[in-house]
C-alpha cells in the first residue's frame, strides 16, 4: 500500500484527507498518462454521498485539462464502472466512493482497461505525481503539459453505459423470478438506481428499503453493515430472501427466509457446491482470505472442495483467481467475485446468483446455507510500537503456538498486523466463545508483557 492509495483506492475524509485538489491532480495525471499516444478516454462513476459531486467535477476538470475525454455514468455501482471500462474499451475507469464508510468519507478507485483494480506500478506513478516527484519515459516531470485549443478534452453524458450494464445483469439470469418475494436494502447508495429495476424486470415481487439517498444517509443504519433492519423486515413480511448492499454495491450480504444472516462465507459455500454439482467448478477451488471462518473450511472439506487463503482484500483474492484460473472467491464481508462474469466483487450479481441456486435446487436459502456452521470468533487489537517485532518475539510466538496446539483441528488462531494502523490483530475461532476469549487474551497479554504495547 502506498502513501495515498490502499487496497481499495484513495480514501479519506472529504476535503481533509481527500480534497478536490487531489481529485484534480489524479485527473491531470490519468489524462496525460493515457493520452501520450492519442487522446485518452476515461469513464467515471460515483456513489450518492454529497462530496462525490465535488470530486467528480474536480476529477473531470483535471482529465479534460490534460486532453482526455470524460464519460460520466453519474450515480452507479463500482462493478458497473468495471464492466463499462472493459466492454467499451476505455483507457481506464474511475469510481468515486468510500464503499461502506459514512457519508463524510470518500474515495477514488482506479480501474485498468480490463476493468480490474489498477496495478501497483501505475498507482505508484499517481502517488509520485501527487508528491511532485514523477519520473516517466526517462525524465522528471515537475509539471504536466496542459492541453490547449482543440486538444482540450470534453465531458460526455454516458448514462447509456450504465443501462447496458443493467441489461447485462438481466441477461445472466437463468430463471424467471416470478413468485419470489425479495427484499433489497440499497443502503441509500449506488444500488438504489439499479438493483430494484433488475429484480422487477426478472419478475420478482420487490420490496425496497433505504432507497432515498440525500447525500448524507448513505450506509446510515442501512445496508450490509447494518443488516439487522433487513433481517427484521424479511421475518415480519414473509420474504423468500433479502439482500443488502454497501454504498457502491460491490458487496452483498443475504438474509434467509427466517431472517438469519447468510454472509460471504456461506454464499461462497452454497455457490461453489452448486458449481461442483454441475461440473463448473474449474480447479475445484474456492479462493478465500485469512479472515474467512473456520466453519467454511470444515464445510468445504465435507463437500470435497479445495480452498486457498490470501491476504485480506478482494484485490488479492482476484489476483490469485486470475493467476490460477479459479472461478469463485471472496470475503466474509460479502465481496464475492465470479470471474466468469466480472472483474470485481459485484453485489447485485451475487444476489442474482444466490437466487439462481434457490430456483435451480428448489430449496430455501436456509437449507442451502445450513451445512456451514459459523464458529465463534473473537478479535483483539493491540496497539503496539513495532508491529513486526511484536509478532516475531519468541515469547509471543510461543504463546501463539501453544494456543494453536490447544485448538488442534477444532479451531484456529491468526495473528497479523494491520495494514493501516499500528495494531497487531489477534483472532481466534473455536467451538465456544469462552475458549476464543481465553486464548486471544493470553496472546495479547504476551505482547503487552514483552513491552510492545503503545502508550
Amino acid at each position: 500500500m502506498g502513501k495515498y492509495f490502499g487496497t481499495d483506492g484513495f480514501r479519506g475524509k472529504a476535503n481533509e484527507g481527500l480534497t478536490a485538489a487531489h481529485a484534480f491532480q489524479v485527473g491531470r495525471f490519468l489524462g496525460w498518462y493515457y493520452g501520450r499516444e492519442g487522446r485518452a478516454s476515461v469513464v467515471v462513476g460515483k456513489d450518492t454521498r454529497r462530496s462525490s459531486y465535488m470530486l467528480e467535477y474536480a476529477l473531470s476538470a483535471g482529465l479534460t485539462a490534460s486532453g482526455a475525454d470524460v464519460y460520466l455514468l453519474h450515480v452507479t455501482t463500482t462493478p458497473s464502472v468495471s464492466y463499462v471500462t472493459r466492454t467499451e474499451e476505455f483507457d481506464c475507469g474511475v469510481m468515486i466512493s468510500a464503499s461502506h464508510n459514512p457519508f463524510w468519507d470518500n474515495g477514488i478507485k482506479l480501474l485498468n482497461r480490463e476493468g480490474e483494480k489498477m496495478d501497483e506500478e501505475t498507482i505508484a506513478l499517481v502517488e509520485a505525481y501527487l508528491d511532485g516527484c514523477l519520473e516517466v519515459d526517462g525524465r522528471r516531470w515537475d509539471e504536466l503539459p496542459l492541453a490547449v485549443g482543440e486538444d482540450v478534452g470534453r465531458v460526455v453524458d454516458h448514462a447509456a453505459g450504465r443501462n447496458r450494464y443493467i441489461g447485462y445483469l438481466i441477461s445472466l439470469a437463468m430463471y424467471s423470478f416470478k413468485g419470489k418475494k425479495i427484499a433489497l436494502d440499497c443502503a441509500n447508495g449506488s444500488a438504489w438506481s439499479i438493483a430494484p429495476g433488475v429484480f422487477r424486470a426478472l419478475g420478482a415481487e420487490v420490496h425496497v428499503l433505504n432507497d432515498r439517498p440525500d447525500g448524507l444517509n448513505i450506509n446510515l443504519n442501512a445496508g450490509s453493515t447494518h443488516i439487522e433492519g433487513l433481517q427484521k423486515y424479511v421475518r415480519e413480511q414473509g420474504m423468500d430472501a433479502g439482500f443488502a448492499y454497501d454504498g457502491d454495491a460491490d458487496r452483498c450480504l443475504a438474509v434467509d427466509e427466517h431472517g438469519q444472516l447468510v454472509d460471504g462465507d456461506k454464499i461462497m459455500y452454497l455457490y461453489s457446491v452448486y458449481m461442483k454439482e454441475r461440473g463448473k467448478l474449474i480447479t475445484n477451488t474456492v479462493v478465500t482470505t485469512v479472515m474467512s471462518n473456520f466453519g467454511l473450511y470444515k464445510a468445504l472439506d465435507r463437500a470435497g472442495i479445495d480452498y486457498v487463503k490470501t491476504a485480506v482484500g478482494d484485490k488479492y483474492v482476484y489476483e490469485h483467481m486470475v493467476r490460477c484460473g479459479n472461478r469463485i472467491g471472496g470475503e466474509q464481508s460479502g465481496h464475492i467475485i465470479f470471474s466468469k462474469y466480472a472483474r470485481t466483487g459485484d453485489g447485485i450479481l451475487t444476489s442474482l446468483k444466490i437466487l439462481e441456486v434457490m430456483l435451480a435446487k428448489k430449496l430455501p436459502l436456509s437449507r442451502l446455507a445450513e451445512p456451514v456452521t459459523i464458529y465463534p470468533q473473537v478479535l483483539v487489537n493491540v496497539r503496539v510500537t513495532d508491529k513486526r517485532a511484536a509478532q516475531e518475539d519468541p515469547e509471543v510466538k510461543a504463546a501463539v503456538q501453544a494456543a494453536a496446539g490447544e485448538l488442534g483441528d477444532s479451531g484456529r488462531i491468526l495473528v497479523r498486523e494491520s495494514g493501516t494502523e499500528p495494531l497487531v490483530r489477534v483472532m481466534v475461532e473455536a467451538e465456544t466463545e469462552a475458549q476464543c476469549r481465553e486464548l486471544t487474551d493470553r496472546v495479547a497479554e504476551a505482547i503487552r508483557r514483552r513491552g510492545y504495547e503503545a502508550p
